[in-house]
């Protein structure tokens, strides 16, 4: 990645400089030059040459200098020219390119270090030995965003959120899969979870207008320290995988706006099962057919009232109290009580969990 930051960088100054100038890597070989064809050469001997060298070294027509003053093993710069014109440039562009390369390397630091905590594969008393290490900061509220990619794109996943993650210094985006990548974002101690959802909502139409990508996002609860990011990312996709299951047309789940989905999530689906033969007498829940099924989806929408549902389903009140009377006579519930009303609720839910049975994380 950070050649892709030389190259930025050098095709930029090309204009200014006047010259050819490039970058070979620890290995000698070129990886960002004006000249693209020069790209790939190896330049072995140069790196031998200036490594006996106080400065820069002048050779076949260019010169060259160590990013570094103190790193001799690192990456090098050159300038067209053996000039003192040359030399100059060829230290500017060692310091500019070495302060591109220090604040990069830090931040892919500071990504690695976030990535190891989410998938929990560090120790909890290392994470803060490691934050005071790379000057992080422990005790800031932050939210962990999974957004999981619909379909192929035409750009990889992962460039796509980088390009619309607006602030790059306190926000990381991690790459877990091909379709999955993770946002951990710093956020405000007030913020609310509207406002992340909304925020979402702008990502999405974004990804959309820009990329022409389909996304899915799920969001955690806002957690304080660093160590409880790993519990966030796991929330994250819980959100996802519940939203699949009980709210389809929905891309932006939060975990806190889960309901009594997140509870049947997590019940064992023996319990489930358990529960569904207690409630229901056997085939009962089978027997329904879709028009009966809409309707009930209906006279809950409009909270348990008949002359409000019969209106926005355009049948007549007398219709809706017969295919209520004979949903509690296949199953025993009066969808008019509000306890019985509830445990339907609950028990299609739990019907519509057991049938899709989704992936623990």
């Amino acid at each position: 990645m950070s050649n892709r930051l030389f190259q930025t960088v050098i095709h930029q100054m090309k204009e200014v400089v006047g010259r050819t100038v490039g970058v070979i890597d620890e290995n000698g070989i070129v990886v960002a030059c004006s000249e693209l064809g020069r790209i790939g050469e190896s330049k072995q001997r140069i790196r031998e040459e200036l490594s006996y060298s106080q400065d820069s070294v002048a050779l076949d027509g260019f010169t060259y200098r160590f990013l570094g003053a103190q790193n001799k093993s690192g990456c090098i710069v050159f300038v067209q020219g053996t000039d003192k014109e040359s030399d100059k440039t060829a230290q500017m562009l060692a310091v500019t390119l070495g302060s591109i390369k220090s604040l990069y390397d830090e931040k892919y630091d500071k990504g690695s270090f976030i990535k190891n905590i989410i998938l929990d594969n560090i120790l909890p008393n290392d994470i803060y030995i490691k934050s005071n290490e790379l000057h992080f900061n422990n005790d800031v509220s932050r939210v962990v965003i999974v957004v999981k990619f619909q379909g192929a794109t035409e750009q990889p996943p992962y460039d796509i959120i980088q390009s619309l993650v607006p602030d790059k210094t306190k926000d990381y985006v991690i790459n877990i899969s091909e379709q999955d990548i993770v946002i951990v974002k710093e956020v405000a101690e007030n913020a609310t979870t509207e406002q992340l959802e909304r925020d979402a909502a702008a990502l999405i139409r974004s990804a959309s207008q820009e990329y022409k990508a389909k996304l899915l996002v799920g969001i955690s609860s806002v957690v304080e320290k660093l160590k409880d990011l790993a519990r966030a990312y796991k929330e994250a996709r819980i959100a996802l995988e519940v939203g699949k299951v009980f709210d389809i047309e929905r891309p932006v789940m939060s975990y806190e706006n889960l309901g009594i989905g997140r509870l049947i999530y997590q019940l064992p689906t023996t319990l489930c099962e358990i529960f569904l033969q207690e409630v229901f007498k056997k085939g009962s829940l089978e027997s329904l057919d879709r028009e009966t099924l809409m309707t009930v989806q209906a006279f809950f929408e409009n909270n348990l009232n008949v002359s409000e549902t019969s209106r926005k389903l355009f049948v007549h009140r007398n219709t809706l109290v017969y295919r209520l009377e004979k949903i509690k006579k296949l199953t025993g519930l009066d969808l008019r009580e509000f306890d019985h009303a509830v445990t339907f609720k609950v028990a299609l839910m739990v019907k519509k969990y057991l049938t899709s049975k989704p992936t623990k994380f």
